[in-house]
């Protein structure tokens, strides 16, 4: 029997390969961190609050800091890492966007001292926790009224060392004050600040009619309010299917002023969403692009009073037609994307205000429910002592009797019990009274506490029971809590049709360009001084030019593909290149579907009816179309049906006045045609009538326009006074001519 080889000293043992589903796999260990960052990082609650600004100021409120000095950062970040595990940054992070100084809220939670930059800047850092003090801001009373009081439950920290709160008790509807942003696996959440004095009235108004519409309460929440201001635009169709569904978008304009004595124009408020750094740094490439020449100079010019971009001006510039421009072309206009993905009851909901609001109601209902349930229970115990007390009123001597001729100090509580029938809790409360209060006095004064404490237990007792009573206390906190922190909105609300903008003059310089596009798809822009001594153009090898054309630099430049479709844009927005380049590759540049190529060009200064593009298919058919029909309202870059793909095109011809065609079939067969025998179409993708009678199995080559210079040698032998026509036999010159037109 052959002898086991025994394993080497350092030979490595693999495990036998297990094979699971895919699906198993994402299920095992995927989706628990998904469920983690969407339930414990990223989506707030109905709180208003993410986990880690929870554990944070709640922190702070176990610390004192309710009251009294502020505190270094540094000692409250230390202490939250007991309930936060994250690091130090992040939560310092946390706290920054939390303070007054950082202007990111409408009510900062944290009062702060130092520098905590600024939630308007992207670059004006905040300083080191070392360096800045913070304390709770006194609002911060109204989100943990009845903490205390068992108002939340409570969980046991991640190393079990302590406990901290589910949620926070907030007596206002801190989810739609307070903007929050998250973004978790597959879900985000996006959520805009609301006007604290606004969202008061209007869950005031749903807790007294629970069936309030979206309407009535677009009267009273009018809109968001954000921190940064600006202006609204105001949508209220918008504004209704956010507060419907919670998805849409509400856009902010920048508020400005102008300077005339220093003809300047000062930038105060930006919208929420973007920076000053972002703006300065689209303002720098407007200016390098030459499209900025009415602003001689920029600057940032924020300071203790607040924030500021001033704009110099040329003389002569039309602040209000400048800022209409920038308001298109930078951030000084934005939206801001509502995303009212909420966490309820542990779950992920995407809802929409008044659905919010209702929650937030159901949820404040339970924690006013329990912080009354706990006040009732702390009365029951104090009438139950006090109960007890009474019952030694009529013999106080019998009491101290028993108290000083009981030998053992642990005997004292069982003969009060034993004496006056009474239980171990008020044996227990009688025999802590202090001797100076054993007398009358005290003890009919705590007796007459009876009375009062058996009313308030009556009172409380029917509150609990009656959600009504509950409904009218959170709207009577509510009101008051409006009354005391409640501001004038900080973001303008402006009409749609105040908001309007006049179209922007025209900036860009106008000069005469030639235009050429190439058979293989490439486009130059070349000025009079890039043709001078350079005639010949750089082509790539075996590509040739299709189109050439004189035209301005203003225009706007049509070009027709082989997917039926014109795409539209600017010859401004073309570099001028030199005869020895490429030129622009316009796939690329116009953004071509996958397989599409140019096959004609054409530069248009205005859109009118008197003027075509006339289409010849292989068919034999053409059509003239408008060149109005092009013409869009919008500056939409692409047109599809830009003319009918019922079969292959064979020339664009653009036609300003009328023009001999020449039509020319695979059979070298040839008809010259007045271009007014083509009927118009106002359709675009019209099919066009029948020019050319073909034979079976033959199609139109090419279609050429007869001119002065015309290569062939006599086109007018093949004239045809009507349509359709059957083509006559080309000669031998042109049909070679022909072949050699076609390379």
């Amino acid at each position: 029997m052959p002898k086991r080889k025994k394993p080497e000293e350092n030979e490595i043992k693999i495990a036998p390969t297990v094979e699971q589903p895919i699906t198993e796999t994402i299920e095992q260990n995927y989706m628990p961190y998904v469920m983690t960052v969407i339930i414990s990082r990223a989506i707030p609650e109905i709180d208003g609050f993410k986990p880690s600004h929870r554990k944070l100021l709640y922190t702070m409120y176990k610390m004192g800091l309710m009251t009294g000095a502020r505190t270094k950062s540094s000692n409250v970040v230390g202490q939250t890492m007991r309930l936060n595990p994250h690091g130090d940054m992040a939560i310092y992070e946390t706290l920054v966007r939390l303070t007054r100084a950082n202007e990111s809220l409408l009510h900062p939670f944290i009062d702060s001292k130092g520098s905590f930059g600024k939630q308007y800047s992207r670059d004006m850092a905040f300083s080191a926790p070392r360096y800045t003090e913070v304390k709770l801001d006194p609002f911060c009373a109204e989100i943990f009224g009845g903490i205390d009081k068992n108002a939340v439950d409570f969980v046991p920290n991640y190393d079990n060392t302590t406990e901290e709160p589910v949620l926070l008790p907030t007596s206002f509807p801190n989810i739609l004050v307070s903007p929050n942003l998250g973004i978790a696996v597959g879900m985000a959440s996006n959520i805009c600040s609301f006007n604290l004095a606004e969202i008061c009235d209007g869950t005031i108004a749903l807790l007294r009619n629970p069936n309030t519409s979206v309407d009535k309460l677009l009267d009273l929440v009018k809109a968001p309010d954000f921190p940064g201001g600006g202006s609204l635009i105001y949508d209220r169709a918008a504004l209704k299917t956010i507060y419907e569904t919670g998805r849409g978008s509400v856009r902010v304009r920048a508020r400005w002023s102008y300077d005339k004595a220093a003809n300047c124009i000062d930038i105060v408020q930006i919208p929420y969403t973007t920076t000053i750094e972002a703006i300065m740094k689209r303002l720098a490439e407007l200016a390098k692009e030459n499209k900025l020449r009415e602003v001689t100079d920029f600057r940032d010019e924020i300071d203790l009073s607040g924030f500021k971009l001033t704009l110099d001006l040329r003389r002569g510039t039309d602040p209000d037609a400048l800022m209409a421009r920038l308001f298109r072309q930078t951030a000084l206009e934005d939206e801001f994307p509502c995303n009212f993905n909420v966490l309820i009851d542990g779950t992920p909901r995407q809802i929409g205000v008044r659905d919010i609001l209702n929650e937030w109601i159901r949820f404040r209902i339970g924690c006013v429910s329990r912080t009354l349930k706990y006040d009732l229970e702390r009365k029951k115990e104090k009438l139950h002592l006090l109960l007890g007390l009474g019952k030694i009123l009529l013999d106080i001597d019998k009491a101290i009797k028993i108290v000083r001729e009981t030998e053992k100090e642990s005997d004292v509580v069982p003969n009060l019990m034993a004496g006056f029938g009474i239980d171990e809790p008020q044996a227990e409360y009688i025999a802590e009274i202090r001797l100076r209060h054993l007398n009358r006095e005290y003890i009919l004064e705590r007796i007459r506490e009876i009375d009062g404490l058996q009313k308030e237990i009556a009172s409380l007792t029917d509150e609990i029971g009656d959600e009504l009573k509950i409904r009218s206390r959170i709207a009577a906190e509510l009101a008051e809590i409006r009354k005391k922190y409640g501001k004038p909105r900080r973001t303008l609300i402006i009409s749609a049709s105040d908001a309007e903008l006049p179209e922007p003059e025209e900036t860009v310089d106008n000069y005469s360009v030639t235009i050429l596009l190439t058979r293989e798809g490439y486009f130059k822009k070349l000025t009079a001084a890039s043709l001078r001594g350079n005639d010949e153009q750089k082509l790539k090898e075996g590509d040739v030019i299709i189109n050439e054309e004189e035209a301005e630099n203003k225009d706007e430049l049509l070009v027709f593909t082989s997917a039926a479709q014109v795409y539209k844009a600017k010859i401004a927005d073309f570099d001028t290149t030199k005869a020895s380049a490429f030129g622009d590759f316009l796939a690329v540049k116009l953004g071509f579907d996958e397989g599409e190529r140019p096959i004609a060009m054409k530069a248009v200064s205005e859109y009118g009816d008197d003027k075509h593009f006339i289409f010849i298919f292989e068919n034999g058919k053409g059509v003239r179309v408008p060149v109005s029909a092009y013409e869009t309202k919008t500056n939409r870059r692409r047109l599809t049906g830009a003319f009918s793909d019922a079969s292959p095109v064979v020339a664009v011809i653009y036609e300003d006045e009328e023009k001999d065609l020449l039509l020319i079939s695979n059979a070298n067969k040839a008809i010259l045609i007045k271009s007014s025998l083509i009927s118009v179409k106002t359709t675009r993708t019209a099919a066009g009538i029948q020019l050319f009678t073909l034979k079976k199995g033959d199609t139109l080559r090419s279609a050429v326009t007869v001119g002065e210079n015309c290569r062939y040698a006599n086109p007018q032998k093949y004239r045809k006074a009507k349509v359709p026509a059957a083509g006559t036999l080309l000669s031998e010159a042109d049909i070679v001519e022909s072949q050699l037109g076609l390379k």
